[in-house]
């Protein structure tokens, strides 16, 4: 992906269902689980670069002592800051004497992340303040273990001020007005409210003191909770928590816009945003780490028992397709031949733009995530490249004109050639606030492998997505111009981005997406200004009817124009200027039917469709186009 892009955050949680002393006997060290939920975070880092936090419970901790632990660290060194200052902690107190690693109850009594039940998250903000308060895991506490809530996750939420006015309403008194924070505090609600139901239940029937709690504790119905609290939520999320009594859980959404996975092994639970961290940390094979399936909790209970329940009615599968263009790590073994079939979907329109010399032409990539589906796209060219030298051997041969220098002409010659044309040089920093200084050292950020390209060759770069074009105007395409090929072809491997997301995706402002750029500049141009404020006067007529009776009038805006048109219309809005090249540039974007043919499990199209899988969405966009003809800049939600 070019353009600079905020995504998903990551979650990861560990539940060790052996004594501690296991651990150090089985994988030699009382550790396991700190250095496991260490791992799987540092293997899903692609998700959060703005900060980290982990959390710990430690499961039926004496009275007295501290059960529920906490860290978190700002930046993106953040999650290396944590771990390498708790465990100069640990080393600390095991110099001491304090700490005796071979008896496991001295590291749980001793070491604050000693405990059984680990949970932690990486941040990647589409909001929010910079300051470690921002970071999950949130937190909840009470003398009460079963109180006691920490909570981290990878989430969106549409409606935060309706759930914010409902608990204004039972009297509660919000102070932060983010989705984490109405989160958390429903599921704290109900929590206390099965705290407060268990308690009188089991008082009735005699029962006080630690046996008392201890029954709360057993019964605890966290699907219960989860029932109660979620019914009003609109939004993507996975959502990761932990009670203090040593209960766990993890949500997703009815949808499945938000990825999640999980896996049991004799010793260990674990969960994480990705598939491929559980594989690799944990050494499980593929069909071994399961989805946690739309609308589903798997918990986890203090005592080890572990269960999957039905917590909301599935949705409509929507499973975010921007995950497998771009998020993921590409080592999954779905997402890494998905990625090469969405660079081969792109052949058809590549070959149209070359016309099908390949011989003057050079394949490339840019920036480095498109690399995966560049041999993809390699692979289908060279394939058919053989199919047509086959074709011309066997008439050639039919003919009897095959010799041998038409033989070295046919294998040799017109062959798909592919270099790593562009590569990045240097993180530009966010220091530097002059606009025109800015933009100087953008262009800088990628170099180009000089020789690779000759004058007037045409030079054809696959990316992820184009989202604003930005980058591709201000860096990219100057870049790629300095050998001055005749033409330069930016094929993405993601359809054109129309519309808004606001279930995770930093994407929420529709007045800088190229494609709606391109097509309010065909409706100036064509005559059709006037579609632009029917649309407008259509999205305040329907501003304050409930999300689930809008309509999308901005498809009308680009239901007037053909995908050709936009493409063309937006690559004359990125034309790279202030430099000498003169050539020709060609954007080509993924098209729907091809997206979903290479990415078949996942259906979530709503950035280039418009088909929102939750009524929040629309209301969103509504929102988001009001705001763009209001020249109101900001998130629409």
């Amino acid at each position: 992906m070019s353009d600079s892009l905020r995504h998903e955050c990551g979650v990861a949680l560990v539940r060790l269902l052996k004594p501690l002393a296991w651990y150090e006997q089985r994988h030699g060290s009382p550790l396991h689980g700190f250095n496991q939920l260490f791992l799987l975070m540092e293997k899903q880092h692609n998700r959060g670069q703005d900060g980290a936090g982990i959390g710990c419970v430690k499961i039926a901790a004496e009275n007295g002592e501290a059960f529920l632990f906490r860290d978190r660290e700002v930046g993106g060194q953040g999650l290396t800051q944590i771990y390498a200052r708790q465990l100069r902690d640990y080393s600390a107190k095991v110099r001491d004497g304090v700490i005796v690693p071979e008896l496991g109850e001295t590291v749980k009594r001793h070491f604050d992340y000693g405990g059984e039940l680990l949970l932690g998250h990486l941040r990647y903000a589409t909001s929010g303040s910079a300051d470690a308060g921002a970071c999950h895991p949130y937190a909840r506490k009470s003398i009460w273990p079963t109180r006691n809530l920490l909570l981290a996750g990878n989430f969106n939420l549409t409606n935060t001020e309706a759930l914010n006015r409902t608990l204004g309403k039972r009297g509660a008194h919000v102070i932060h007005s983010t989705d984490t924070q109405s989160i958390l505090e429903e599921v704290g609600f109900w929590l206390d409210e099965e705290h407060d139901r268990l308690f009188q239940h089991h008082k009735a029937a005699g029962l006080a003191g630690q046996e008392l709690q201890g029954a709360i504790s057993r019964d605890l119905d966290l699907g219960n909770v989860l029932r109660h609290a979620s019914r009003e939520w609109d939004g993507g999320y996975a959502i990761v928590g932990a009670v203090g009594n040593g209960d766990a859980f993890v949500l997703r959404d009815p949808n499945g816009i938000r990825p999640c996975w999980w896996v049991r092994t004799e010793d260990t639970v674990a969960v994480a945003s990705e598939r491929v961290a559980l594989m690799t940390i944990l050494g499980a094979e593929q069909g071994e780490v399961r989805e946690v399936e739309p609308g589903t909790a798997v918990i986890v209970k203090a005592d080890g028992r572990v269960s999957v329940e039905r917590i909301l009615p599935a949705g409509r599968k929507a499973h975010c397709s921007f995950e497998r263009i771009y998020f993921s790590r590409g080592n999954d073994p779905e997402i890494y031949l998905e990625r090469k079939a969405l660079g081969a979907a792109l052949a058809d329109r590549v070959v149209e733009a070359i016309g099908g010399d390949y011989g003057r032409a050079v394949f490339s990539y840019i920036p480095n995530t498109a690399e995966i589906a560049w041999y993809g796209l390699m692979e289908e060219l060279r394939r058919r490249r053989r199919a047509e030298v086959r074709r011309d051997i066997l008439a050639a041969h039919r003919a009897g004109t095959l010799d041998e220098a038409l033989l070295d002409r046919l294998i040799l010659g017109n062959w798909p050639r592919g270099d790593k044309v562009a590569h990045k040089d240097v993180k530009l920093r966010t220091f530097i606030s002059q606009e025109r200084s800015r933009v100087q050292m953008a262009s800088h950020v990628y170099d180009i492998s000089y020789g690779t390209v000759g004058e007037g060759d045409t030079l054809v770069c696959v990316d992820d997505s184009i989202v604003r074009g930005t980058t591709l105007r201000q860096s990219i395409l100057r870049i790629l111009a300095r050998p001055n090929p005749a033409r330069i072809v930016i094929a993405s491997t993601a359809p054109q981005i129309r519309y808004p997301d606001c279930y995770g995706i930093d994407m929420s402002e529709l007045g800088k997406f190229l494609a709606f750029q391109a097509a309010v500049a065909l409706c100036e141009e064509t005559g059709k200004r006037d579609l632009l404020r029917e649309v407008y006067e259509a999205c305040a007529a329907q501003a304050s009817r409930p999300a689930a009776e809008m309509t999308n009038h901005v498809a009308r805006i680009y239901g007037a124009f053909d995908e050709a048109q936009i493409a063309r219309k937006a690559a004359q809005l990125v034309y790279p200027t202030r430099c000498d090249w003169k050539g020709e540039l060609v954007l080509i974007f993924q098209s729907i039917p091809d997206l979903h043919r290479a990415c078949p499990g996942s259906g979530g199209d709503w950035y280039f469709t418009g088909d929102y899988p939750t009524p929040g969405g629309q209301a969103v966009l509504n929102r988001a186009y009001m705001n763009f003809w209001e020249k109101r800049d900001g998130r629409a939600y």
